[in-house]
């Protein structure tokens, strides 16, 4: 008899090394393997310049010839490009938008470097004065990100009616975003960007996080709760790039997690608070669409978590064993 127990606990402890085993890499090894993987630059000089760029760094740029300095930086505005390298009369300058990817613009710092002796380099759009290195915009987004993915979980284990689950997914919606926004502009000072445009970005995020939690568990039952976190949390998190750019990240991982609610998520709110929502199209589309196409799961799942069985049989008072007609 204390076979089957056994067994079940060396079963789990394999089952969760396994799940550990594919974890790891999946987390290590983009961390571990980031380098510039055709990153769009903006060129504004000579084809022996660009000719230079290729040979220094094969594969690394998707080199973009502009007509001069100012196409350069409006490109890097319109987040189209993530720098720029341009000839000017004191010499070559390298452009860069560290608000876009600190990490780009460090690299792109350094291979300045192979253009010259004291190449200029100009940070066309920098990172909030009071978050320098990024790390309060990356920090900050995660918990988030964590706080949605509960939402969705209590909502369908404690909201049983569909109607009252979608209130409860959209109220929480707005609220997280003006939440957030209030506490990382008003509060840390962290983030640039108008209040409300900011709100927005943050409220359609937690809505498609939260949402598709709900609407899978809905579909899906407590499967859609492993499945929600498994793909939207881990998996999502580790390709999201929040820290770096898609284009640092092995291919497709990369691509990949901009497909998700939290890499998605990432990119919409740098283009509203830095590049005046420029750049952001694929990832409101991305967002919307777990929003919507979650709340239509939501609707159409099953109420409770489970459906309800039939009622057991009571005992008829002082009969043993009967059960009452009827």
């Amino acid at each position: 008899m204390q076979r089957k127990p056994l067994a079940l606990g060396v079963l789990i402890a394999i089952l969760v090394v396994a799940v550990q085993a594919l974890l790891v890499p999946l987390f290590a090894a983009p961390a571990a393997n980031i380098a510039p993987r055709d990153l769009p630059l903006a060129v504004a000089g000579p084809p022996a310049l660009v000719a230079q760029l290729e040979a220094a760094h094969p594969g690394a740029f998707d080199v973009r010839v502009v007509a001069d300095a100012g196409a350069a930086d409006a490109a890097i505005r319109n987040r189209e490009v993530y720098g720029a390298v341009l000839v000017s009369p004191a010499g070559p300058e390298m452009h860069v938008a560290s608000a876009a990817s600190p990490t780009v613009a460090a690299l792109l710092t350094q291979a300045a470097a192979g253009l010259g002796p004291q190449v200029a380099v100009r940070d066309v759009v920098p990172l909030d004065a009071n978050d320098p290195r990024g790390a309060g915009f990356a920090g900050g987004f995660l918990p988030l990100a964590i706080t949605s993915l509960l939402a969705g979980v209590l909502v369908f284990l404690l909201v049983r009616r569909r109607a009252a689950r979608l209130l409860a997914l959209l109220s929480y919606g707005v609220l997280a975003g003006f939440s957030t926004a209030a506490v990382q502009q008003g509060w840390l000072d962290i983030l640039p960007g108008g209040y409300l445009a900011v709100a927005a970005a943050l409220g359609l995020f937690a809505l498609a996080v939260s949402a598709a939690m709900t609407g899978l568990a809905a579909v899906l039952d407590r499967g859609g709760l492993g499945l929600g976190a498994l793909v939207m949390f881990l998996i999502g998190n580790a390709l999201a790039g929040i820290a770096a750019a898609p284009e640092l990240l092995p291919q497709p991982w990369g691509e990949l997690g901009q497909w998700l609610p939290i890499g998605a998520g990432a990119t919409l709110l740098r283009s509203v608070a830095y590049f005046d929502g420029a750049g952001s199209a694929f990832a409101v589309s991305v967002l919307s669409a777990y929003a919507v196409g979650s709340l239509l799961l939501t609707l159409i799942g099953r109420r409770g978590l489970t459906s309800a069985g039939p009622a057991e049989p009571r005992l008829a008072a002082g009969r043993p064993g009967l059960v009452p007609a009827g």
